[in-house]
């Protein structure tokens, strides 16, 4: 079995990414195993999973895009802005139309500004939120609040009988959909709690071509090598460089590449193979205009397709090796 990789796993709901992640590695058999993005327990959806070398790439999937379905029910406040947790207040849901509800769309579009919920994963001084909300300590989240970018916003079905509301949103990292919900239920004026979630895409990874875990859990060793992805061609939001054959052993020792010993999409390189081997994107359910590009770390190879690692481009146009993981026989 491929002793490095990711498997992209369909959570199921009342499992955290701990959880998913302790299955898998005793699967595998592999001490280095890591998720790229945390769900929380009653989340279900896309869950990249990263094991041997390649859990080095997993800061690279920071600035993936990641979507979401959500449900929120009218009427009802809860503590952990989710139906999991205490439910404080609850009112009537009267007065309010489909177009009042439309209408708040406008307001997910965009750069908005979020404060983490108090029941989150979030850490203040090496502590997450929800510990010191379970031990009834307050902490000053409002420092905390953030901005986060929403690339997409829909309302996919609005029930005002059922009190049931969907929506389908793509959205930067450390956005909290949970916050989304209450907030249209504060606008709208009976508040609102987060009922279902569902990741549908994270990058590359979409449900569609996502694993059940339980389903993996059973598979051979031969099924399981089938399913497993190598890193680099997952992290297309790191743009390519090729080196010039000949400079391999200078890079795999750590040392800068002068501007001359390495080539860009742009320079007349003469390889034909290049792109057709390194163009990942092509094999995912992904569009150029959905990456969200690194502004300056890329993927390197050798002339011949092999990945070495990744570096960072400085300023004067010489690049500097960050994860070297090429081998160096």
């Amino acid at each position: 079995m491929k002793n490095s990789g990711v498997i992209n796993i369909n959570k199921p709901e009342g499992y955290t990414s701990h959880d998913v992640v302790a299955r898998l590695r005793r699967k595998l058999g592999i001490k280095r195993v890591g998720h790229t993005g945390t769900l929380d327990p009653m989340a279900t959806g896309v869950l990249p999973v990263c094991f041997g070398k390649d859990t080095r790439l997993i800061e690279y999937y920071d600035h993936d895009w990641k979507t979401y379905e959500a449900e929120l029910e009218l009427g009802k406040v809860t503590d952990t802005m989710d139906i999991t947790g205490e439910v404080l207040e609850e009112c009537e849901v009267i007065n309010i139309t489909a177009e009042d509800i439309e209408s708040l769309a406008s307001r997910y579009r965009g750069t908005i500004t979020q404060i983490p919920p108090k029941y989150s994963a979030l850490k203040v001084n090496g502590r997450p939120l929800y510990k010191y909300a379970r031990e009834g300590q307050e902490i000053d989240i409002e420092s905390k609040k953030r901005e986060v970018d929403i690339r997409h916003f829909e309302f996919i079905s609005i029930d005002i009988s059922l009190k049931k509301v969907s929506f389908t949103v793509t959205c930067s990292k450390g956005t909290y959909i949970r916050s989304i919900c209450s907030e249209i239920g504060d606008l709208l004026g009976v508040g609102a709690t987060m009922t279902k979630l569902k990741r549908t895409k994270n990058g590359v990874f979409s449900v569609k071509s996502a694993y059940d875990l339980e389903n993996v859990l059973e598979m051979s060793e031969a099924e399981l090598d089938s399913i497993i992805l190598s890193g680099e061609s997952t992290i297309v939001n790191l743009r390519k460089l090729v080196l010039r054959s000949g400079s391999e052993s200078f890079y795999l020792n750590g040392r800068i590449i002068e501007r001359k010993y390495y080539m860009t999409d742009e320079d007349d390189c003469g390889i034909k193979s290049y792109k057709s081997k390194l163009a990942n994107k092509e094999l995912f359910d992904i569009t150029e205009d959905e990456l969200n590009y690194f502004g300056d770390i890329y993927r390197l190879y050798s002339e011949d397709g092999e990945f070495l690692g990744t570096c960072r481009l400085n300023n004067d146009g010489n690049l500097k090796p960050e994860k070297v993981m090429g081998s160096r026989n």
